[in-house]
């Protein structure tokens, strides 16, 4: 178990928060039918921003974080709303954004992983709650506005990210490494990731059932240019290919 938790700066957990927030509110803009009012771009910054800090505290039986302090909830409301107002601007800002919510991304894991196994979690389950705190507040926020969840679907590094970045952290952590070296590894892994699949776009292969995947198939050579029926020439052989 570590002797301390990776903590943070409180500005720094409100500014990840806050960028969240923005994100949530950018994303909801985008549903012009919808139609969301202030308290509905309101609600979306304020799951978003801290949608993942719930669900791992939930996860570790505690009080969350966010309903211990007055500042959580004030400033995710006021991200969200100043990321609906000026959404023209910030869509300018998406390089800028991407990476601030990487990095956001990377800190959320490293707090949930370090806070689980500081609760006495196995590794495998902190892995997890690490996860969860990281990609959370999204997969609630699609959830809310009814769309499919989007780190369950092809072109989507965010939890493979998390995923990386809260493993590093855990197995840091079995080497004895101090948690605070272990947590700054964990969010730069979790950056570096999450930036280079949306710069690059890298993918997770799609699902597909076994009797479709691609495989080795024998043919009796080249049949072009022949007589329907003749058969292929000895010299022909049999080739393989690779295919459906």
């Amino acid at each position: 178990m570590p002797s301390t938790l990776f903590t943070i700066p409180l500005w720094l957990d409100l500014a990840a928060v806050g960028i969240g927030a923005i994100q949530g509110a950018m994303f909801a803009g985008r549903f012009k039918d919808a139609r969301f009012d202030l308290l509905g771009v309101a609600l979306i910054g304020v799951v978003v921003g801290l949608g993942g800090g719930l669900l791992r505290d939930i996860f570790l039986g505690g009080v969350p974080a966010a309903l211990l302090s007055n500042w959580y909830l004030p400033v995710a409301t006021g991200a969200a709303l100043l990321g609906m107002l000026l959404q023209s601007h910030f869509n300018r800002l998406g390089p800028l954004i991407i990476g601030l919510d990487a990095v956001t991304i990377g800190l959320f894991g490293a707090i949930g992983t370090s806070k689980a196994l500081a609760a006495g979690l196995p590794e495998i389950p902190s892995l997890f709650v690490g996860v969860v705190s990281a990609v959370g507040g999204s997969a609630v926020r699609d959830m809310m506005l009814n769309v499919p969840i989007a780190v369950m679907h092809v072109g989507s590094h965010y939890a493979v990210a998390a995923g990386v970045g809260s493993g590093l952290l855990v197995m840091l952590f079995l080497l004895d490494v101090p948690i605070t070296i272990a947590g700054i590894v964990c969010v730069v892994a979790t950056t570096v990731i999450r930036v280079l699949s949306a710069r690059y776009g890298w993918s997770l292969p799609q699902q597909r059932a076994i009797g479709s995947w691609p495989r080795w198939r024998r043919t009796e050579g080249r049949t072009e240019g022949r007589p329907e029926g003749r058969p292929a020439p000895r010299a022909a052989g049999r080739r393989w290919r690779w295919g459906p």
